[in-house]
């Protein structure tokens, strides 16, 4: 990269390895797409009812099950977002330089999961179904046309000389 790139940048951007810090988008794109595992942590946690906010926002099961095979791509996401640091594993940096295609993969598995619960169980409304579609396609609009989501996958940190 050169410095153009980083010009409209400040140092309180950039982490200890001297790489751009995520764009913060991406942590908005992940909790949309790990919304399912949110609830089911939010739901293992009530003490008087585990399952009640679950029946309240996926009133189908199947439809819960199946955000959360969506979701798990997200998981994978996070865990390399986890490990990504300095002598990282060798399939932890091809995963990072993966990760724009598989969160875009993920968003349009749920919007395809989204599909079918309006069409097969009618469980949401049609105007549910638009908010849905309008987010994932600007989640996958912001993906493609960050520059600063760009900085991140082409950066990887490295040691850095001790001064």
């Amino acid at each position: 990269m050169t410095a153009k790139y980083y010009a409209n940048f400040l140092p309180k951007h950039f982490d200890n390895f001297d790489c751009l810090k995520l764009a913060p988008g991406i942590y908005l794109i992940l909790l949309f797409v790990l919304r399912a595992y949110i609830v089911w942590i939010m739901s293992v946690t009530n003490m008087r009812d585990h399952v009640g906010i679950i029946q309240w926002i996926f009133p189908q099961t199947s439809l819960f099950y199946l955000n959360l095979a969506s979701g798990a791509l997200g998981l994978f996401i996070v865990l390399v977002l986890s490990l990504r640091r300095p002598n990282a594993a060798s399939w932890v940096r091809s995963s990072w330089k993966k990760c724009d295609v598989l969160l875009i993969i993920a968003l349009i598995f749920d919007l395809l999961i989204t599909l079918l619960g309006y069409f097969v169980w009618q469980l949401q409304s049609i105007s549910w179904l638009l908010v849905h579609g309008t987010l994932v396609v600007g989640a996958i609009t912001y993906i493609l046309l960050s520059k600063r989501f760009d900085i991140n996958l082409a950066e990887f940190p490295e040691e850095l000389p001790e001064k």
